[in-house]
């Protein structure tokens, strides 16, 4: 670390040098700008002008630009620079410190390049109010551990120069001995293989897909480019590519076109033709499934930002299917992408490959501004470790409230890296939320001094009454209280505004450590903790799933909501589920959940058409039951298991007895089951079954559902 002030040496050709000393290293600096915000603006305009770049943005206001070849660009906007090269980042601190934005844009600054980051001074970081903390309700005024966590490491890294610009003399400048072999942007020896490997495997044999991780600034996109266009030399036709966005691929589709060189034909956006007559072309991921075009080769960038079921679909829509994906990245998914599609593809194809890349190709391997942004955000957080070799869990096992603003690094990458595999996305912004919310109880479960599960709650609700009934009725939001807002708007039921809730917002348990009653535990201690504090319930919401579904109700909980949305994240539907603590938060519980149970027939076809069949009959066995079929419903049960009625007049009381009790847990281990979800609950045609190969076309679905019905009649529950 260096510090220097804004009216002593070096000046412009001091910091031309650096760059050049940087360039040659492979490394790049983090400039951060101390002081009032004007101030650090025009020592900025006196000092840009006298740098060499071609390309850099500006996150602050258009109008307040020290230097017009910078472009304006969005924090909130940072992912679309993603796959670009940048050689100067001026961020505006003073606007708002979205941890995300910030640790993505980071990694497109290329060698010799430098950060700006303009900020009060370090001893201010952890009472300053920074604008983005509006957003998600960190706005209180107090302190913000996170923040002060962040000037601790900066106080002291090589990777930052801190400037005072009102004034301070400096320290020396900092200086770099010109290496004698200057460091260039070339094609690693990773990517070489790589790019060997995508080939075999683009013309190699069927069903044996390739899984393609790594750290940011590796160049795998890169990779993918160079051996899509090798594989449209050596005759393949049509290759598709998807990702999250077109932006996402544009470095694929730079290095494809420089590699096809003269056999290049036709380029547009999104699209490559060769001269054989072979194409390469994007196609957003809902579009690809829609479209099912006759690809030879399909691969999918930044997988991980994709929903699961979604890479599922392709994965068996086509032939030969690539994924690749950042693993220790600002998104935070990565690993927990890794983690849960290693087990789809461990059942559906279980032949497949995996490849990593090591190597960084933008920057040098060491490069401080990495190791400081990878710090800095936990972007290499890691929860694993050792299998632990526990006799009796329960006696060694330690539950205990745990703070994660008072827990040292070591500690805190632990639990955090715990949630980063357990969860589809845990991101920067999250780890900020833990530590600063002053609403969030977290408990920690240990064996000796290695954690192995986390519980991160939030304590929310306790609304004045008129404003539940505001937040009811849809005339008032307020930032945060996800889950008592939820009940109150979606299920119309103000006093779970009014009422005390813990939120459950993240679990996670070591992987080797699960299935042992530790997340049980965890849920326990919070449960107990609410009811001390006389809270009215506990509560969760999560992307549904059916390990998700039955882990918390051996916890206790109980369904009370399905959204109608999918999450972005994981394409999961919303499930909320609660446990009531107080006479009034039981109460609650009670009457939602039969005020869903009696729509919910109703609701599912319109709502849930493809949500998936075993989660749907979990959820309608959670429900309270409703009532046994009458004698006349039983007649028409019995004729049409027998072939005496027909299907369509019968899906009445076929749904009617979905709900009678015992009848889908009875159906639950049933080879029909999924359709009887699909016909019976959720209407799907007989084309859609048949296409789903749930039946051979009507007769044989028909027949299906008959012999089910005569099963249920002679040896189901008693109805």
């Amino acid at each position: 670390m260096s510090h220097v002030g804004i009216n002593t040496p070096p000046g412009a050709t001091a910091w031309h040098n650096l760059q050049q000393s940087l360039a040659a290293n492979g490394e790049r600096r983090l400039v951060l700008l101390e002081g009032p915000r004007d101030t650090a603006i025009q020592w900025l305009a006196g000092l840009l002008p006298g740098l060499d770049f071609q390309t850099g943005v500006w996150t602050g206001p258009a109008a307040d630009t020290p230097d017009n070849r910078l472009a304006r660009l969005a924090p909130s906007a940072a992912r679309t620079w993603l796959g670009r090269e940048l050689a100067v980042i001026v961020w505006d601190g003073w606007q708002g410190n979205p941890p995300d934005a910030f640790a993505a844009l980071s990694g497109a600054l290329t060698a010799g390049g430098l950060l700006f980051w303009l900020m009060p001074p370090l001893e201010q970081w952890h009472r300053f109010a920074d604008p983005d903390y509006v957003r998600t309700g960190l706005d209180h005024g107090d302190e913000h551990p996170f923040a002060a966590r962040m000037a601790r490491i900066l106080r002291g890294h090589e990777a930052v120069i801190r400037v005072t610009v009102d004034g301070v003399r400096p320290p020396p400048f900092p200086s770099l001995v010109m290496p004698e072999t200057a460091f260039t942007i070339k094609t690693t020896p990773d990517q070489e293989k790589l790019v060997q490997r995508l080939v075999r495997f683009g013309l190699g044999r069927r069903r044996r897909p390739l899984v393609v991780t790594a750290d940011r600034g590796r160049g795998k996109s890169s990779a993918l480019g160079m051996a899509a266009a090798e594989l449209l030399q050596q005759g393949r036709q049509d290759i598709v590519v998807s990702a999250p966005s077109e932006q996402n691929v544009e470095t694929l589709f730079r290095h494809a076109r420089v590699a096809l060189g003269d056999q290049l034909a036709s380029a547009s956006s999104g699209e490559l033709r060769t001269r054989g007559g072979g194409r390469l072309r994007y196609l957003p991921i809902r579009e690809l499934l829609g479209s099912r075009p006759e690809a030879e080769v399909v691969l999918v960038d930044e997988a991980a930002a994709i929903p699961a079921p979604l890479l599922k679909a392709v994965l068996l829509g086509w032939p030969r299917v690539a994924f690749s994906t950042t693993v220790h990245g600002y998104e935070g998914a990565g690993r927990g992408f890794a983690i849960r599609f290693r087990q789809v593809l461990d059942q559906a194809t279980p032949h497949w490959q995996s490849l990593s890349l090591n190597e960084p190709v933008r920057w040098a391997e060491g490069d401080p501004l990495e190791a400081l942004v990878s710090e800095l955000f936990m972007l290499a957080a890691d929860g694993g470790g050792k299998p632990l070799q526990i006799a009796d869990p329960s006696e060694e096992l330690i539950i205990e409230p745990w703070l994660p603003s008072g827990a040292d690094d070591t500690d805190l990458s632990e639990a955090f890296g715990l949630l980063v595999d357990a969860h589809y996305r845990t991101t920067p912004a999250d780890l900020r939320q833990w530590m600063d919310d002053p609403a969030a109880h977290s408990w920690r479960a240990r064996i000796g001094d290695r954690t192995v599960g986390v519980l991160w709650c939030a304590q929310e609700g306790g609304l004045e009454p008129a404003l539940a009934e505001q937040v009811s009725l849809g005339t008032r939001r307020i930032r945060g209280h996800l889950l008592p807002q939820s009940l109150a708007s979606h299920s119309g039921y103000p006093e779970a505004a009014s009422l005390g809730c813990l939120r459950v917002v993240r679990i996670a348990v070591a992987d080797e450590s699960r299935r042992v009653g530790i997340g049980n535990h965890l849920v326990e201690a919070a449960q107990a903790f609410a009811s001390e504090q006389g809270l009215d319930y506990l509560g969760t919401s999560f992307g549904g799933s059916t390990d998700l579904l039955a882990f918390w109700q051996r916890c206790g909980l109980q369904v009370v909501r399905a959204g109608l949305q999918q999450e972005a994240s994981s394409g999961e539907y919303p499930l909320q589920m609660l446990r009531g603590i107080s006479q009034a938060g039981s109460g609650l519980a009670e009457r939602i959940r039969s005020r869903l149970a009696g729509h919910w027939l109703t609701l599912v076809p319109a709502n849930w058409p493809e949500l998936e069949p075993d989660l749907l009959a979990g959820i309608t066995a959670d429900l309270p039951p409703g009532p046994g079929p009458d004698n006349d419903d039983l007649r028409d049960l019995y004729h049409f298991a027998n072939g005496h009625r027909g299907f369509q007049m019968t899906v009445p009381v076929l749904r009617k007895l979905s709900r009678a009790p015992g009848v889908m847990a009875w159906l639950a281990d049933k080879e029909p089951l999924a359709l009887w979800c699909r016909a019976v609950l959720q209407g799907w045609s007989w084309p859609s079954l048949q296409a789903e190969r749930l039946c051979l076309g009507q007769k044989d679905g028909e027949d299906r559902l008959r012999q089910l019905v005569r099963d249920l009649l002679e040896n189901g529950p008693e109805l």
